[in-house]
């Protein structure tokens, strides 16, 4: 098996459109070329790591943290990203990063945190735009349904929990075909007019040219008639944060009992409790502090992230209690996530879990 095999379902788990422009997502080092003798999945790719991946035979280490965030000038093992790239590729040991693609997806590094709190209802805290666009395109009747087919199964028709949505008009077009051509109806230099069918369907902008590729493959026309239109809709399940709901309200403390149980936790900062019920509940994987007034907008009760500096905390504005649970500890079951997701799809294929621990923060008790 093709290192890019495995690359191709983690691009389709969590595209690369996803991650915001900060990021550098994606693979960091290697030949996808190459054939996998095995996979390590981890948050972060440390020297560390990569070590342990050479030690079990493993050429592929999936991360969710990107070892190489900003350019480097120079590699001499001067720092840990230094010293953590050249032993990769020293070991022929390809890493891959895969992280605010991740995090942005609904189901993904928040999706697991909300499942051990076992939430309800879960939406996106902030939607990302620019992520969806709509394909309008003519047909000839007798062949729309064989192209409608053909895009659905191409990605193209889901709106939130429903698939296969498209709009429909029924109408009359003309065409001339000109010298050379070989029209599907009709004769060269004669403009014709013929029954068409007109087909809006929404889809997200990284399935385009897998879409435009069914479609002009379905399609009767040698030259087919579409637009691409640019939406600014939201994408229900793309976005920063998530909000949800307990299964049944509970007292603060108890709620926080919960999170420390749940996340293997040694401590918890949080603001000042408000003695009222928990029922709805915002997290964020990571650093999540840019979202603490989505929070508050979206009436959450608690907010469980990482990373929250002094003066953010009083952005709580007492309308919420903010708990900071610590940055790899929010994240660290993304590597469960991971492995589950190529585990599924690669069942006679060696797909670990690393069993260093990254988190390079420790407390005094």
């Amino acid at each position: 098996m093709k290192i890019k095999e495995i690359l191709e379902v983690l691009d389709h788990l969590a595209p690369s459109s996803y991650q915001e422009n900060y990021d550098n997502a994606g693979l960091i080092t290697g030949n996808s070329g190459l054939e996998c003798t095995g996979v390590i999945c981890t948050l972060d790719a440390t020297e560390e790591v990569i070590l342990e991946a050479k030690q079990k035979g493993c050429n592929l280490v999936v991360a969710h943290h990107p070892i190489i965030f900003t350019g480097l000038k120079k590699i001499t093992g001067k720092n840990y990203v230094e010293r953590t790239i050249i032993t990769a590729i020293k070991n022929d040991i390809a890493i891959y990063a895969i992280h605010t693609n991740l995090d942005n997806l609904l189901a993904g590094v928040n999706g697991k945190m909300a499942d051990k709190l076992q939430l309800q209802n879960r939406k996106v805290l902030l939607h990302r735009q620019n992520n969806l666009m709509k394909l309008i395109l003519f047909v000839p009747i007798e062949d729309a349904e064989k192209v409608r087919e053909a895009i659905f199964k191409a990605g193209g028709g889901n709106i939130g929990k429903y698939s296969e949505c498209s709009f429909n008009i029924r109408g009359t077009s003309t065409f001339k075909p000109g010298e050379g051509t070989n029209p599907h109806t009709g004769e060269v230099g004669k403009r014709e007019t013929t029954d068409e069918e007109k087909i809006e369907i929404i889809f997200p902008v990284y399935l385009k040219e897998k879409l435009l590729n069914a479609m002009t493959e379905a399609h009767p026309y040698e030259e087919v008639a579409y637009d691409l239109v640019a939406l600014s809709n939201y994408f229900q399940e793309v976005g920063s944060g998530l909000v949800g709901e307990l299964p049944g309200e509970m007292e603060e403390t108890e709620f926080l009992q919960l999170v420390k149980q749940q996340f293997g936790l040694q401590v918890i900062r949080h603001t000042p409790l408000r003695g009222k019920r928990v029922k709805k509940v915002a997290l964020c994987g990571g650093a999540g502090s840019f979202l603490i007034k989505n929070a508050v907008s979206a009436n959450a009760d608690f907010y469980i992230t990482g990373d929250v500096k002094y003066h953010e905390f009083f952005d709580a504005e007492k309308r919420m209690v903010i708990a900071d649970i610590g940055h790899w500890e929010s994240e660290q079951f993304t590597t469960d996530l991971l492995h589950d997701v190529l585990h599924t799809k690669f069942t006679t294929f060696a797909v670990l879990k690393s069993e260093v621990k990254t988190n390079p923060v420790n407390y005094f008790i």
